[in-house]
């Protein structure tokens, strides 16, 4: 999309920050009814520490649109996570590779992230990944008819947002799906560690 430029790798304070406006945009354009109240949060869970640079507390990103204004940047205010709308807490190494796919539907990503985490299963031994809390959380995944419509304009904001990412030298050398998703399977012993490390996945 030649209209957006990568600005920064999936996480960044850069990338954050031009994702949060893009979206408020999108809201903002979408003339919602003035008493629309919702927010959007994503918060990345054990980034790498140069995401965390410079007393940055946490990677993450938000919209929003409250009292007929429409916000957003980096971060993940208490004044979104207040609204009813999409909070999540995902882990970072776990969905940033495949994040930069550019696709009309994630159908495909969705099959082919089920078959890593099938193939990690297998190779740890247990279903649970992560001890409980550990692995991401999603408070809320409400996304309204107006509010839908809204980000789907377009392009639509996954597709804005992917446009801005640059590649993470994490997954460099890895085997990746055309969706850009990890497979495990086809690492070898010492990338499939590596990569579990990433995800602060246990052996």
């Amino acid at each position: 999309m030649a209209d957006y430029e990568p600005v920064g790798e999936f996480g960044s304070a850069e990338w954050c920050e031009a994702c949060g406006k893009a979206g408020a945009k999108m809201l903002q354009d979408a003339n919602l009814p003035a008493d629309t109240a919702w927010g959007f949060t994503e918060n990345y869970l054990y980034p790498p520490e140069r995401m965390l640079a410079g007393g940055r507390e946490k990677a993450a990103f938000y919209f929003m649109v409250k009292d007929g204004v429409c916000s957003g940047g980096d971060g993940a205010p208490e004044e979104c996570l207040a609204l009813d709308g999409f909070h999540i807490e995902a882990v970072w190494g776990s969905i940033c590779s495949q994040s930069r796919a550019i696709y009309d539907s994630s159908k495909q990503r969705g099959a082919d992230e089920a078959v890593m985490y099938k193939d990690i299963m297998e190779y740890v031994g247990r279903k649970e990944l992560w001890q409980k809390g550990k692995g991401g959380s999603a408070k809320s995944m409400n996304w309204p008819p107006l509010i839908g419509a809204a980000v789907t304009v377009g392009p639509g904001f996954h597709n804005i947002a992917a446009s801005m990412q640059m590649p993470s030298p994490e997954y460099e050398d890895l085997p990746l799906t055309e969706m850009l998703v990890p497979i495990f399977s086809e690492m070898t012993d010492e990338q499939k560690k590596s990569f579990l490390n990433l995800l602060r996945i246990e052996l």
